[in-house]
């Protein structure tokens, strides 16, 4: 290759460094225009799905492209419910895990164990792949709410049939069921963190079907990739910055010394969008209303001041991290259960992306950009 060919093709390398913007497969799943601030699922728009739907709505539309009727959605709900048990062997596998475990690194365990149990493990048709998703779904959920209750030495709670997968969640992680405003505000969480077109779990997820690998371990790599600080986390860390920070009285002081000290804000800015995130705009509704219904708004209000003073002295707008850390804390929810919740949700956009790639499959298979020596002549053992 010429010198000149190699500059070109270097500097349109670094252009789409991490394969940023770069078309990988097709998909019908779910859209993103960063510049308008816009996130739809399967055509509709994140703000109606997040005002008007449940999340069980919301799992349909993702897995079979529309939005369900009645009979449809109970019909869902009635499946979902009746996959949530965890397989007995998979919670005593959690209770051999030792007391210090992560929970992102327990829940991936956990969820690659459960194809052990499944009945139709060595079912690869894409039916049972489906029905393999809805058993995903319900009991992934069930094994992050197990996983706190055994690290605390609590016996986990089995699923109750007469709540909804919010609820249901809720419940089985704090022993109560939670009041009309919590269990819709963590289900709205769960809709917006349900799928966000292939950002590096999904597609990682994608990328291990494409091998015609079985829904389990395609998952568990998507599992993989949340697990690493660059993707998931981000929102754990908001709620310890809030924590640091302590007051609303003190939140000025010590977010202009951040900014001085050119430290890194934890919640702000997006690889996609250029304007608020859409997903922010819910969260931050719900961490007041949260905030207000418990008579204590201290977390929202100091999260609204380091908003605005980071909006205007560095032009960046709260991402879904900000305030789903504070609407989070607020319903009780362990700090280092933040990422695991997002699987519990991601899991319902994850699945959809592997049953979709099973559907019209081709190996994913890029080529590196190799920028090492060329022509070098061999030389001998003896001679080097």
């Amino acid at each position: 290759m010429s010198q000149a060919a190699t500059s070109t093709a270097n500097a349109n390398a670094n252009a789409n460094a991490g394969l940023r913007d770069v078309p990988a497969a097709p998909s019908s799943i779910c859209w993103i225009d960063g510049d308008e601030g816009i996130l739809s699922y399967r055509g509709y728009n994140i703000h109606d799905l997040a005002t008007h739907c449940s999340f069980e709505e919301v799992i349909y539309l993702l897995w079979y492209g529309k939005l369900p009727n009645q009979s449809q959605l109970d019909e869902l709900k009635g499946k979902l419910n009746a996959n949530m048990s965890a397989p007995p062997e998979v919670l005593g596998l959690m209770m051999a895990f030792p007391q210090n475990a992560v929970p992102m690194a327990a829940l991936r365990t956990a969820v690659s164990a459960l194809a052990f149990y499944d009945p139709e493990t060595n079912d690869k048709s894409f039916e049972a792949s489906q029905r393999k998703a809805m058993r995903l779904m319900g009991q992934t959920a069930t094994l992050v709410a197990a996983f706190d209750n055994i690290r605390n030495g609590r016996t986990p709670l089995a699923p109750r049939s007469d709540l909804s997968f919010a609820a249901n969640f809720l419940y089985m992680l704090t022993g109560k069921e939670p009041d009309d405003i919590s269990e819709r505000a963590f289900d709205i969480a769960l809709t917006l963190h349900a799928d966000h077109e292939f950002n590096a779990s999904t597609f990682a997820a994608r990328v291990t079907a494409a091998t015609l690998a079985d829904i389990y371990a395609s998952v568990t790599s998507g599992m993989a990739a949340l697990s690493g600080p660059l993707h998931g986390g981000a929102n754990e860390q908001v709620m310890r910055m809030l924590l640091d920070v302590g007051t609303v009285e003190g939140a000025e002081n010590w977010i202009r010394t951040k900014l001085a000290n050119k430290e890194k804000v934890m919640g702000f800015g997006h690889a996609v969008y250029r304007t608020e995130d859409p997903r922010a705009t819910h969260l931050r509704r719900m961490s007041e209303e949260i905030g207000k219904r418990q008579g204590n708004t201290q977390w929202f209000d100091m999260s609204k001041r380091i908003e605005t003073i980071v909006k205007e002295e560095k032009g960046l707008n709260a991402n879904v991290d900000f305030y789903s850390a504070s609407t989070y804390y607020q319903l009780g929810i362990a700090l280092d259960l933040y990422t695991p919740i997002f699987g519990v949700s991601r899991m319902s956009g994850w699945t959809a992306h592997v049953l979709e790639q099973y559907s019209n499959n081709k190996l994913l298979r890029p080529r590196s950009d190799y920028q090492g020596e060329l022509g070098l002549t061999f030389v001998p053992m003896d001679k080097r």
